[in-house]
Order: structure tokens, then C-alpha cells, then sequence
């Protein structure tokens, strides 16, 4: 991803996030609110979490992720590509050191990752999900065809773009992408954003907290 578009990309996450979560509170009706955090670290949290359409991405072991999978859990969704030179590796990298701090909590309610593929034209579900494990085996992985993949980034407000190679050959491209995490809560509703560089420290008490509320 070009380094020039990451700005940008950050810029428009949060800008479209915000003026949705705006339009959500003038005209919907009210929802559960999201859980206070005593003084978050990382994340930025919505007031009031957003309801998401109904979405269908394709897993490699064949069943299909929907909101039912993410049910029950805190869940960072991060979108990519397999062949993404530098911000997908090293942010599944530095993730990976949250999950291993979850990897104490209860497998039922652990927060969870999904690393979903905008490239479906190179990426199977199984080259996703051999990637995203090679960073931690817990890690979620998807794709879905393109028109599919589209409607799920625009509900999440993530951005990607198909950006040609200097080859001119049709197979030499990239794909330029948002390069926060959105966080979904245990109902599937879009409760927040975490924008680079990111404090994976931070992340990870903040989630912990999240999951693990005080009583």
C-alpha cells in the first residue's frame, strides 16, 4: 500500500465513522450503549455502537462467516491482502501480541481477530487463512467476491482500491486499504475504531477490560 494513501485512508475512516454514528443517533432509534472504559488506552469507542447489515464471507474450511460467528465476542476487523508488502504483515504482527495476552481469558468471550482479504482475485479463503495463522492461530480469516466484500467494507466505513503496477502487466497490482482496526461488540455492531501506530498494550488491557468488565 502506497505510503502517501495511509493518511488518507485514516482521515476517511474516521471521518465516515463519525458521520455515520451521527446520522445513527438523529435517526435510529436508541440502542444498548457501548461499555465505559475508565480511560482507554487505544481504542476509540462510539457512544453508541452501529447495527450492521447482514454480511456472508467465505471461510477455508467452507462455512461461511456471518454476524452468528462473531456473536458473543470483542472483535478487531482488519481488511487486507495477502500480498500486501508492509502494513498487513506487520500489523498482524503486532496484534498477535494482544492475543497472546487474551490467550488466559475464556475461550467463550476471548476477543477475537478477523483479517478479511480485498484481493479475491489472488486470495482464496485458504491462502487467507494460511497467512493470517502464520501471525497466530486464532486469528479469523475470510474473503468473499468483490461486490460482497465492497458492501461489507462501505458498513464497516473502510476503504480499498485495486492501484496498477508500473509493469503495465494486469497481474502486477496492489491494493491500497484502510489501516485501522474497527472493532464490533458481542451483539455484531460496529462500537469503535483503533488507528495506527498502534499501542498493542493498550489494545489489549482495553479489550480485556471490555470482556472482563468490573462487577
Amino acid at each position: 500500500m502506497s505510503k502517501r494513501f495511509i493518511p488518507l485512508l485514516v482521515v476517511a475512516v474516521v471521518a465516515a465513522a463519525l458521520g455515520l454514528w451521527a446520522a445513527q443517533r438523529l435517526l435510529a432509534p436508541a440502542s444498548p450503549a457501548t461499555p465505559a472504559l475508565p480511560a482507554p488506552r487505544a481504542l476509540t469507542l462510539f457512544p453508541t455502537p452501529r447495527a450492521l447489515p447482514d454480511f456472508r464471507l467465505q471461510q477455508a474450511d467452507g462455512t461461511a462467516l456471518t454476524p452468528d460467528t462473531l456473536k458473543g465476542h470483542w472483535t478487531l476487523v482488519f481488511l487486507g491482502y495477502t500480498h500486501c508488502p508492509d502494513v498487513c504483515p506487520t500489523t498482524l504482527a503486532e496484534i498477535a501480541g494482544a492475543q497472546k495476552q487474551w490467550a488466559a481469558l475464556p475461550e467463550a468471550s476471548r476477543p477475537r481477530v478477523l483479517f478479511v482479504s480485498a484481493d479475491p482475485e489472488r486470495d482464496t479463503p485458504e491462502t487467507v487463512a494460511r497467512y493470517a495463522h502464520a501471525f497466530h492461530p486464532d486469528t479469523l480469516a475470510a474473503t468473499a467476491p468483490l461486490p460482497q466484500l465492497q458492501a461489507f467494507a462501505r458498513a464497516l466505513s473502510l476503504v480499498f482500491m485495486k492501484t496498477p503496477g508500473p509493469s503495465g502487466d494486469p497481474a502486477d497490482y496492489s491494493i491500497d486499504h484502510s489501516a485501522a482496526f474497527v472493532l464490533l461488540d458481542p451483539s455484531v455492531r460496529m462500537a469503535g475504531v483503533v488507528q495506527p501506530p498502534f499501542d498493542v498494550k493498550g489494545i489489549a488491557a482495553d479489550l480485556e477490560a471490555l470482556t472482563t468488565p468490573a462487577r
